[in-house]
């Protein structure tokens, strides 16, 4: 699927670009399935995805995800008492994560034999698909995703995730596009994000901190239907979207089954949801 010229830049900078990966009327079709899914949640109960890694929620609505379909309000959604001041569709920051697996469309899209053979390419001998979400970007809240790497959030030894980025819509630098530190996955694994007793614990495995962007991080605009394809040891960041777009993307996190993945991971995934893959 890659060319060599792409498996190159890939290794160099660790993101790769890809634009025209998907047609219009699939991205469409999913913004629609995410909407209708929306409709369907009764918020009986509020939880918020707070986009600052130090105070991620970790309610156990968060960490019960892994293996069903949750829905995470943007933080400025919802007033001091837990209400909503915005419309429903307007106050989800994301959808997760076991969409892949549970939802006919996002199932048939995430099993694209492209998306396979892309696996390949980066050096996945039996890619499995992990984690799926749709993340909204609402107009005028949609919040800042600080500077992460994916590797400290989906762990395996050796590290193996990598991350298929789809924008469903375009995405700018006015409705918070992706930033990307080119080569920075060569910097090494930061910190770990896993389970400790009842909660969870970032674990500290360097103490040389990411850098801050946007210093040396390039903006990587991407039209609908492009796909990014993101190393998970990249740092990458999001800014806060104020504009009146919205900035619609899914997100496909696949890992190597061969990798040993860690039973204190945050994500785990029932009896009833092995992991599977392409």
């Amino acid at each position: 699927m890659l060319s060599e010229a792409e498996r190159q830049a890939y290794r160099r900078d660790g993101f790769l670009v890809v634009r025209d990966f998907a047609a219009a009327e699939a991205c469409d079709r999913l913004v629609a399935r995410s909407y209708e899914l929306i409709d369907g949640f009764d918020p009986k109960s509020v939880s918020v995805f707070t986009t600052d890694e130090q105070t991620r929620t970790t309610d156990a609505y968060f960490l019960g995800s892994g293996d069903t379909v949750r829905f995470f309000f943007e933080a400025e959604a919802l007033d001091r008492e837990g209400k909503l001041q915005v419309p429903k569709r307007r106050a989800i920051n994301k959808i997760g994560h076991a969409l892949h697996d549970l939802d006919p469309a996002f199932a048939a899209f995430s099993r694209d034999p492209r998306l396979k053979s892309i696996a390949e390419d980066v050096g996945l001998g039996d890619a499995r698909l992990l984690q799926s979400m749709v993340i909204l970007k609402p107009p005028g809240i949609g919040g800042e995703v600080g500077a992460h790497q994916d590797a400290t959030f989906l762990y395996t030894d050796p590290i193996s995730v990598h991350g298929f980025w789809f924008a469903l819509e375009d995405a700018t630098l006015e409705n918070g596009c992706m930033w990307a530190l080119p080569g920075g996955h060569r910097l090494g694994l930061k910190r770990r994000f896993r389970r400790a007793g009842d909660g969870v614990v970032f674990e500290e495995l360097d103490r040389a901190p990411l850098p801050l962007p946007p210093e040396g991080y390039v903006p990587l605009e991407a039209p609908k239907g492009t796909l990014v394809l993101l190393h998970g040891l990249l740092p990458h960041w999001s800014a806060a979207n104020r504009s009146p777009q919205s900035r619609v993307a899914y997100s496909l996190h696949v890992i190597d089954g061969a990798a040993h993945y860690p039973a204190d991971n945050w994500l785990r995934l029932g009896p009833h949801m092995p992991l599977r893959g392409f």
